[in-house]
């Protein structure tokens, strides 16, 4: 079946060159360690550790091979930790121009298969509206990604504001990933960090944008929440009945059960039965195809994922695999 479609991968991770030297060679006054394990760079900022990054991560033409193999036509390129906010002023605004132009020069190189998603940094607002409009104009770059919390701050706190005000004048979606997750010394063990601390994260990001009024504020702002939404569309009637309870949530104007659509979902969450559930309650125009290429637990095979499902139906597989990311990132 997935010779008929063209899937569109909207979590794919990318490390680019010039971006790992800029840590490698700057990033040591802010505590970047940095070291090659195998030939492969790894990072180790504050008590993140990213790497080793294999070719995959850092080279195309890996990247399109891996593609082929898997049955993707496009890619949408981010970063993922460390992210830039823990750089300082000048080295945030730094990395984060390096990481955005090369995404220009991947989707000039590969116009048909590679698009990106900008980084701002957004420990700087100031210069993330000044970074956001240049980025908006560089090829193939399609929307920005941001940390579910940028350094101590949640993405409800108002010096953000204009930030979002910048993001949506400029009409492109915002997509979401953790990067320091809550409660780390309780998830220090069995890997949990990830498999529980990720979609922790994403339901704290998504009240917070609900309950601080940032998706009232700006009504046409689009949100992509990482790993299927992570605990959010399974704890949203819990945050719905807060809001009937207790007066201090009610200044929203919809019920929070109301703000599921204002997100779009990838499909990254790893049984058919909450991939059924998402689908059921937001709907199939909602969720995209996603893999998190190509980390240890990312989907092999992201298109059967969808292919396979068996309770949706051929037109809803096909806007998930590509129509609704076609739409959203206007490929």
């Amino acid at each position: 079946m997935a010779h008929q479609h063209q899937p569109i991968d909207i979590h794919a991770h990318y490390y680019p060159e010039p971006f790992i030297d800029l840590i490698k060679n700057e990033g040591t006054k802010f505590g970047a360690e940095f070291s090659l394990t195998d030939g492969k760079p790894t990072m180790k900022i504050q008590n993140l550790v990213t790497g080793p990054l294999g070719p995959k991560f850092i080279d195309l033409d890996a990247r399109l091979q891996a593609m082929d193999e898997q049955g993707v036509k496009v890619h949408v390129l981010s970063l993922s930790q460390p992210m830039v906010y823990w750089a300082g002023k000048a080295l945030s605004q730094k990395l984060s121009e390096t990481f955005n132009d090369a995404l220009a020069r991947a989707h000039e190189k590969h116009p048909q298969r590679l698009f990106g998603l900008a980084m701002l940094p957004m420990n700087e607002p100031e210069l993330a509206i000044k970074e956001a409009g240049r980025a908006a104009r560089l090829p193939g770059v399609r929307g920005v990604y941001l940390s579910t919390v940028i350094n101590d701050r949640d993405l409800s706190n108002e010096a953000f504001f204009p930030v979002y005000e910048r993001i949506d004048a400029l009409n492109l979606p915002i997509f979401l990933h953790p990067v320091n997750v809550i409660g780390r010394e309780r998830l220090a063990q069995f890997y949990l960090t990830n498999l529980l601390g990720n979609p922790f994260e994403s339901a704290i990001a998504a009240a917070h944008l609900i309950f601080g009024g940032v998706l009232d504020r700006f009504p046409n702002l689009v949100v992509c929440l990482p790993h299927a939404g992570g605990a959010f569309p399974y704890l949203v009637g819990r945050l719905n009945r807060g809001w009937e309870k207790r007066p201090e949530l009610k200044k929203l104007k919809h019920a929070p059960i109301e703000y599921l659509r204002r997100f779009y979902y990838d499909t990254i969450g790893y049984a058919e039965q909450p991939l059924a559930y998402l689908k059921k309650l937001v709907g199939a125009d909602r969720v995209m195809m996603g893999s998190d290429y190509c980390f240890p637990i990312a989907y092999e095979r992201p298109v059967e994922i969808v292919t396979s499902h068996p309770e949706w139906s051929a037109e809803e597989k096909a806007a998930i695999l590509e129509g609704n990311a076609r739409r959203l990132l206007r490929l």
